[in-house]
């Protein structure tokens, strides 16, 4: 049978990538189709810091993967190991038990591998030191199970895919809209439909990789599933990610699976556009919220902002904020904490902030309800115990008497100036998809692969539930992509050789 490609991948970001450059390394002829033009090229994975969360035995092993550094520096850091049983711990705790065991087995197991894998193709690694490490009495000490990211985040993590996929050989095609997939009698996938400007395509491969993104950008979608006010959140990332392959998949009689009415959502500047912007990318999130305390606009705390390190709470607080009156909340600091927050996020230019020698003035350059914030500090202040703080490790300083509770890190806030950053739910993307086995393969409802489809990045489903561990997102993506785009090839490779013995 005549056919454009050995495999068609859909959606460019770092699911699409590792899919496609997996199947190109096992000898197929990879065509990667991406709805976006070529400015928006990345999806998701452009928008984010590039934190790739991975097992791994320590800072030794980390440095044989990472960009090198300054060897001073090196003698300075305190970099705990990962391991296997740690990841998945992880994993299991933040999803509240429901994370898919295979999948969570696949994830943590393939990790430090594929780590490995992505820079031998030329993706730039990096130790996290801006974001995942305080210094601490002159030493570099990382917290959290995250350590390694990529080199100028989802910028850097697209342009080095773009990069090994030129060199691959990989035929990229941008403004490719892929609308629905083509199916033979009996139900093998053996295309997909795209529309190309006004025109309307078909492009013919015995198999096909979905790495299209969730549903994130469609009001509609998110109203329906994830509830009431979603369609009024802001989206962290690319506007393209309109879930219409995750309707096609489940057409064609995919299995839904995963958390449905769940996402990952995180504190975003209020101020930021409808969609994400391709120049501040991730500066537009606000994750120090731990060291402060975090308000409604009626000046009240409504979570425990030192719960735990920001890297098991962010990706579940967006959609706290968003139940706010006006789906608004500041996170306050002061004088004792400034120089501990994230630069990159705090001092952007185009940051949202105010600064004030007192509370009450700050509440009013916030629009907050100015007496209720004063008693709302004072409260807090005077819940405070002594025990001594410690950004590195969940220090036990915590607030006694009040509701919610702070459970770490509960500093006073006492000293002027006292800073201000208004933020809003930003939603990054959907954990509800479709279910897949262990080699990528889309299972139907009698959970039989669909010959011909595979799925990787965030529409599949079946890994997170109500929240995340910061960078499982690029790990499974990575992954699982990687498992698809090998299966693809093999099932190509497989055909040709049955069909080749069939003729003689």
């Amino acid at each position: 049978m005549s056919r454009d490609a050995d495999v068609i991948v859909v959606g460019a970001g770092n699911a699409g990538f590792c899919a496609a450059h997996a199947a190109s390394q096992a000898g197929a002829r990879v065509l990667l189709l991406e709805k976006a033009p070529d400015e928006w090229i990345g999806g998701n994975s452009y928008f984010t810091a590039g934190a790739i969360r991975t097992v791994h035995a320590g800072l030794e092993d980390v440095l044989s993967l990472v960009e090198p550094i300054e060897p001073s520096r090196v003698r300075a850091t305190e970099l705990p190991s990962y391991g296997h049983e740690e990841f998945r711990s992880d994993m299991y705790r933040v999803t509240e038990g429901r994370a898919d065991g295979e999948m969570v087995e696949l994830l943590v197991g393939d990790s430090r591998g594929t780590l490995g894998w992505l820079a031998q193709l030329g993706i730039r690694l990096r130790l996290m030191y801006d974001r995942q490490s305080y210094e601490v009495d002159g030493r570099h000490v990382f917290w959290g199970g995250l350590h390694v990211g990529t080199v100028d985040g989802g910028r850097g993590l697209i342009s080095d895919h773009l990069g090994a996929a030129e060199r691959a050989g990989i035929e990229i095609r941008t403004g490719y809209a892929v609308t629905d997939l083509v199916r033979r009698t009996g139900g093998a996938v053996t295309g997909v439909r795209c529309r190309v400007d006004a025109d309307e395509v078909e492009i013919s491969a015995p198999a096909v990789v979905m790495a299209a993104g969730g549903f994130e950008a469609e009001p509609r979608l998110r109203a329906a599933y994830l509830g009431p006010s979603w369609d009024l959140a802001k989206v962290r990332g690319t506007p393209h990610n309109t879930g219409e392959m995750l309707e096609a998949m489940l057409s064609a009689g995919a299995l839904a699976y995963g958390h449905w009415s769940g996402c990952h959502s995180i504190a975003w500047d209020a101020a930021a556009p409808p969609t994400g912007d391709r120049e501040l990318t991730n500066r537009l999130s606000r994750q120090s919220y731990p060291l402060g305390l975090v308000v409604n606009r009626d000046g009240e705390r409504f979570l425990d902002e030192g719960a735990d390190f920001r890297n098991y709470t962010y990706a579940r607080y967006g959609a706290e904020i968003l139940r706010q009156p006006g789906a608004f909340a500041a996170q306050l600091f002061d004088a004792s904490t400034q120089s501990l927050l994230r630069t990159d996020e705090y001092e952007s230019p185009g940051v949202s902030r105010e600064q004030a020698q007192t509370i009450g003035e700050l509440a009013d350059l916030l629009s907050i309800d100015h007496h209720r914030l004063e008693r709302t500090i004072t409260e807090f202040n005077e819940s405070v115990s002594d025990a001594t703080f410690d950004p590195a490790v969940k220090d036990g300083k915590h607030t006694q008497g009040i509701s919610p509770p702070k459970s770490n890190w509960a500093v006073p806030l006492k000293e002027p100036p006292f800073l201000g950053f208004p933020v809003t739910c930003g939603i990054t993307f959907t954990f509800g998809g479709v279910r897949i086995d262990a080699h990528g393969r889309v299972l139907d409802r009698s959970r039989h692969p669909i010959p011909g489809l595979y799925a990787a990045g965030e529409l599949v489903g079946g890994l997170f539930f109500h929240n995340y561990p910061g960078g499982t997102g690029l790990m499974s993506g990575a992954v699982f992509g990687r498992r698809a785009g090998r299966a693809a090839a093999e099932l190509v490779t497989r055909a040709e050789a049955a069909d080749g013995a069939t003729r003689e």
